[in-house]
């Protein structure tokens, strides 16, 4: 002992600081922003200087791939695992909830005592036990559902001056929805005091509805005005959305200048692995510049999974910065960091590989064969099946090996001659075909018995009581926009869930949530937004209520100008579900309620 305490007086200074220290890490995710949308990666009509700088001082991965809708590219990051596997494979529609068996991202780095803090748009479980604050992290400034303004988020929420949830109690954030999460961040970041620090930072902009503070579209309209073989092949509704889009990602780049000034500013800069990502392609680069690639976001064409990556520690010798080749996933970087920082893995095994060696060692990454699938919208129309596409099919994935792309199952492009996909040569290529499609079938029935299970809300808990239930979790139906709510879309659907305690629960059934003041018989008149409209809907006759749980049926006669219709049921614990009627004063079936409110009250 006394030997190494001599060994240890004689490192120099430098090492013995680098060792003691682990590496802080911020994962900075933007939402909607394809592989394109960066100047860095020759896009002719944005501007993103902080970004490109940062791509400049990273370690990039050139054919890094994510999932091509929101959910299931967070499912993946967070578990290191796949999204069928982890059963966050869809944007709602009762999909996007991540299985709370698994650890995450936040969970291993808890565990390894840094401070965990989130920041952002979660969209992996509004309820127990799929919130982040049940999901390892300490801190916490979310809000529900996929998008600002979502039916699962606070009544016309509109990205200025928001209803978020900040650790588990929901207040108003005055500003801009980017600059709050970044803000809070920083904030929460300054206050670590030494201790090492985890913080996610999950952005809901670029996604629409295309919301932004008006300086930023100046600059994208003259930019897009001087781009005139853009600007003339876009017609004026085009035109219009791509500014306000160009202009939410000027305000991310901005922001992501503050967030460099902050680590350089306390010294942290150095020891600080920084990891910028987005969440699926691009949802305007089809029309616009998709750094040539076929397809956009909620599709399994290159340029709708196909993303930016860069990887930043200056202290954590990881070479010169440059690009890196071959194949990569989100799924790899969990395994990536806790090697990278040395924490302990989490317990699942992850279908994700380490890119340390690649990063410190310069080592070429591994060659493999990965497969992209995810759950679609009920409303999508595909080609691979008959039946509802949010129900998890083998045909819906894509294929990667290499240059090799074999898309649902049928056609194969070679993207070293066709970057684009447009000639399809699985007939030229039988045995590459085959090698693929070998590899989807082992895949596939690896994760067949996990997807098909749904992942239940619990009722009932200590954690959570009373639990608001909105219709995005309807297995299979799609109910996910406040404007859906606004006109009164007719659909029905179930809720899955598990009942924690045995006892008397109270159920409030409603066409609106509780915050929009609106009665079961109101219409709604149009919002006047910060930066928009919401349209008006038409008022519903309401006569009765009723709901079906577990085997239980009961019917109310509802009021019109109450907000709500109540029950009281006992309920056993263990898993049970959840459907309710909304009907006419002839009977009839109006749709179901969007909103249900359950609580476990004491008898």
């Amino acid at each position: 002992m006394r030997l190494c305490a001599t060994l240890l007086l004689l490192l120099p200074a430098a090492i013995l600081h680098a060792s003691s220290e682990r590496p802080n890490v911020i994962v900075v995710m933007t939402d909607d922003q394809g592989y394109g949308e960066f100047s860095c990666h020759g896009n002719p009509v944005a501007e993103t200087p902080h970004i490109d700088k940062l791509a400049s001082q990273s370690v990039s991965f050139s054919d890094f791939h994510v999932a091509p809708m929101c959910t299931p590219t967070r499912s993946q990051l967070l578990t290191g695992v796949d999204a069928f596997r982890n059963a966050a494979c869809n944007v709602s529609s009762g999909r996007a909830l991540m299985r709370a068996d698994l650890d995450t991202m936040a969970d291993v780095f808890q565990a390894a005592g840094y401070r965990t803090g989130m920041f952002g748009k979660w969209h992996l479980g509004d309820n127990y036990p799929y919130r982040p604050q049940d999901r390892g992290f300490d801190e916490t400034l979310w809000f529900r559902s996929s998008y600002i303004g979502s039916m699962s988020d606070y009544w016309e929420n509109d990205y200025f001056a928001d209803m978020y949830f900040r650790n588990g109690e929901q207040k108003r954030h005055e500003g801009y929805c980017t600059d709050i999460f970044f803000d809070e961040a920083i904030e929460w970041m300054k206050q670590a005091d030494g201790a090492p620090f985890f913080t996610y930072l999950p952005l809901n902009s670029a996604h629409g509805p295309f919301y932004v503070p008006e300086k930023y579209r100046g600059p994208a309209r003259e930019a897009l005005k001087a781009n005139k073989e853009i600007f003339d092949k876009l017609n004026p509704q085009q035109r219009k959305r791509l500014i306000s889009y160009l202009a939410m990602g000027a305000n991310i780049d901005e922001n992501m200048g503050k967030l460099e000034q902050f680590l350089v500013d306390s010294g942290l800069r150095d020891n600080t692995i920084v990891v910028f990502l987005t969440d699926n392609g691009s949802t305007f680069g089809p029309l616009y510049y998709n750094a040539g690639m076929r397809g956009g976001k909620t599709t399994v064409w290159e340029g709708g999974h196909r993303v930016p990556c860069f990887i930043r520690w200056p202290d954590g010798e990881l070479g010169e910065p440059r690009e890196v080749d071959g194949l990569t996933q989100v799924q790899d970087l969990l395994p990536t960091l806790v090697e990278l920082t040395g924490v302990e893995a989490p317990e699942q095994p992850m279908d994700g590989m380490s890119l340390a060696p690649v990063l410190q060692d310069d080592q070429q990454v591994d060659d493999r064969v990965l497969v992209i699938n995810y759950s679609r919208m009920p409303q999508f129309k595909v080609t691979y099946t008959d039946g509802n596409p949010a129900i998890p099919q083998r045909e819906g994935a894509v294929v990667m090996w290499q240059h090799w792309r074999l898309v649902e199952d049928r056609w194969l492009y070679d993207l070293s001659n066709d970057p684009h996909q447009d000639h399809d040569v699985a007939a030229e290529h039988p045995e590459i075909v085959e090698k693929l499609r070998s590899k989807l079938d082992e895949w596939w029935a690896g994760v067949k018995p996990i997807v098909a299970e749904p992942q239940r809300i619990i009722i009932g808990s200590d954690q959570e009581n009373p639990t608001r239930l909105a219709a995005a979790e309807w297995l299979d139906v799609f109910v996910d926009q406040q404007g859906q709510i606004r006109r009164g879309v007719h659909k029905n659907g179930v809720w899955h869930l598990d009942v924690a305690q045995p006892g008397t629960y109270r159920i409030a059934i409603s066409r609106f949530p509780r915050e929009s003041g609106l009665a079961l018989g109101d219409a709604v008149k149009p919002t006047k937004l910060e930066d928009g409209v919401m349209a008006p809907g038409p008022a519903w006759n309401i006569a009765h209520g009723k709901i079906r749980i577990g085997e239980t049926e009961l019917e109310q006669t509802a009021d019109p100008s109450a907000a709500a219709i109540e029950f009281q049921v006992k309920l056993p614990a263990g898993p049970t579900s959840l459907q309710t009627w909304l009907t006419d004063p002839e009977g009839k079936e109006i749709a179901g309620a969007f909103y249900a409110n359950v609580e476990r009250v004491e008898e």
